[in-house]
């Protein structure tokens, strides 16, 4: 079995909107928080210098939003109610594992330019692949966004679905989409655009706004897509982070190929 890593890093040396602020404590600074922490909250008092160098162990301190790095978005990040089940949308802790572990399909959007990609796009991808998306199967856009990753120019400029094209996926009974890129839906300037040029409110983030009424979860910012061995064959893990009442949650995805 061979993994190949399908995730970007959290960095805070990367440029992001929402900064991320990486602190680490030293080893020697470890022992002495350590120290510290024990006396105040256990009554227990204990010298940092009698420890082998006088060193503990390191500790990061990680400021930033659960939409940093690879993650996954929940029906919560999507909006307050739900026109499904019993109206409440899940949160990322409360959504069926099974979802984060299943057969994975790519699909070659890289030739496609910033703004949205229609259903027929993604129509003519499965006739070049030879087949549709399996019900749960993991779909994967493979933009290309990820060579602007670092840059500002990562997040204005990619290509995201617009509403019939997630609902031609979520037909095929996808509940998992994932894209190399900042969104799922086309960049801000463009949706915004498209909305004052139109004055349809359908173009204003239409991925996310259908997760309101249809269940399903997005992975955004992926990366090492050019890697995978074919447009299918492979499983994708993704399963996200544990947070309690979160919208979205971290996500070390992986493809796994049988050799």
């Amino acid at each position: 079995m061979r993994l190949i890593d399908l995730s970007s890093a959290v960095d805070a040396a990367l440029w992001e909107p929402d900064p991320v602020e990486h602190h680490v404590l030293t080893p020697r600074e470890g022992a002495l928080h350590m120290s510290e922490e024990m006396r105040t909250h256990f009554g227990v008092s204990f010298d940092p210098d009698e420890l082998p160098d006088g060193e503990f162990l390191s500790l990061d301190r990680l400021t930033l939003t659960t939409h940093t790095g690879t993650h996954v978005d929940a029906p919560s990040h999507y909006g307050s109610r739900a026109g499904y089940g019993d109206g409440v949308p899940r949160h990322v802790d409360q959504l069926p594992l099974d979802w984060f572990l299943r057969p994975g399909m790519v699909l070659d959007l890289t030739d496609a330019p910033s703004g949205v990609i229609g259903a027929d796009r993604l129509e003519k991808e499965f006739a070049c692949v030879g087949r549709t998306p399996s019900p749960m199967d993991i779909v994967l856009l493979h933009t290309g966004a990820q060579r602007h990753r670092g840059t500002a120019r990562y997040f204005t400029d990619f290509p995201g679905l617009d509403g019939p094209a997630v609902h031609l996926l979520l037909d095929l009974g996808v509940r998992v989409i994932g894209t190399d890129a900042f969104s799922l839906d086309a960049p801000f300037g463009d949706i915004i655009t498209r909305y004052r040029a139109t004055g349809d409110r359908d173009v204003l983030w239409p991925a996310h706004m259908i997760g309101r009424d249809r269940e399903y979860c997005q992975i955004e910012r992926l990366a090492n897509l050019e890697s995978l061995p074919g447009p299918y064959g492979f499983q994708v893990a993704c399963l996200p982070v544990k947070i309690a009442g979160a919208g979205a949650g971290w996500t070390r995805a992986v493809a796994l190929v049988e050799e």
